[in-house]
């Protein structure tokens, strides 16, 4: 049992070095649709999946999304900050509303790349190392179009054993009596600014690289 425990530690003393050392000069992936202010005419999607620094992040990568704002949504109380939704109590998530070119990327795309590649859409209230009702797995409809496009997507990646028989537990839920309520600013594109400030990118997408690397190999 002490050899092992000492493995584990030397290993995750290794994993550290290793993303120590290859930090430096790594930019974070950012689409060349994306634009700084957000433009009108357009449709927006609201995506509720774990930490929404990691979930903006990810969809920020996309050719075709024009521009994301990161948000709560699915509870109870009026403009809640970030202290109240943290607690548990308020009923919201964490969400992105992404607005998105449909000619670059349509609204089943996008949701295929939630429900797949975004985060993992079979933990139920929480994703990863974060748990609680506000990191539950979401789409919030804006019509009757995207809901059964949703639906049908997900009845699609459930068939298709993607998640090896795990069904997904994301909640598809009407937009129309679930408001979005913006973030506070610092919340916004948190991961960019993280690494324009500190030169490296955050522990967490170095972290989400090295996993994705592995269950590709």
């Amino acid at each position: 049992m002490k050899y092992i425990t000492y493995s584990l530690i030397i290993t995750f003393i290794a994993g550290l070095a290793l993303f120590n050392s290859t930090g430096k000069g790594v930019s974070m992936p950012i689409s060349s649709t994306v634009q700084i202010d957000k433009p009108t005419a357009l449709p927006t999607a609201y995506l509720a999946g774990g930490c929404f620094w990691c979930l903006e992040s990810q969809i920020r990568a996309l050719e075709g999304v024009m521009f994301t704002q990161a948000g709560y949504q699915g509870g109870h109380m009026p403009s809640p900050t970030y202290q109240q939704v943290s607690s548990g109590r308020t009923g919201h998530t964490e969400v992105v509303e992404v607005t998105y070119n449909p000619e670059m990327i349509s609204y089943e795309k996008l949701i295929t790349f939630f429900l797949t590649k975004g985060h993992d859409a079979t933990q139920l209230n929480r994703q990863g190392v974060d748990r609680g009702t506000q990191y539950r797995s979401a789409i919030f409809y804006t019509d009757a179009d995207e809901k059964t496009i949703a639906e049908d997507v997900i009845a699609t990646i459930d068939a298709s054993d993607y998640y090896n028989s795990t069904k997904i537990v994301t909640e598809v839920s009407p937009l129309e009596i679930h408001p979005f309520w913006l973030a506070e600013e610092y919340h916004q594109q948190y991961y960019e600014k993280y690494e324009a400030s500190e030169g490296e990118t955050h522990i967490r997408v170095k972290l989400k690289k090295k996993r994705a690397e592995f269950k590709a190999e």
